[in-house]
């Protein structure tokens, strides 16, 4: 539902834990990683429902790829 109902505006910067992993793949080719890092790198901005029962678990995609170019300068 992510890739339909996202915001045109791109101010939201999150997205379902389970659209990210439909791009893991793609992303792992892209750059030239493993599928494994982007795997963890996912896992690792993916925040939790607040006070553990409101909301969805997210993904800081803002977050996500900024450490995703870091991690691709360091392995280039």
């Amino acid at each position: 539902a992510d890739a339909v109902t996202s915001s045109g505006s791109g101010l939201d910067p999150h997205i379902s834990p389970e659209y990210a992993e439909l791009q893991v793949h793609r992303v792992a080719e892209k750059n030239d990683l493993t599928v494994a890092q982007v795997d963890r790198l996912v896992a690792d901005h993916t925040d939790d429902r607040i006070l553990g029962f409101i909301g969805e678990p997210r993904v800081n995609v803002l977050q996500l790829n900024i450490a995703l170019k870091d991690l691709t300068r360091t392995a280039g």
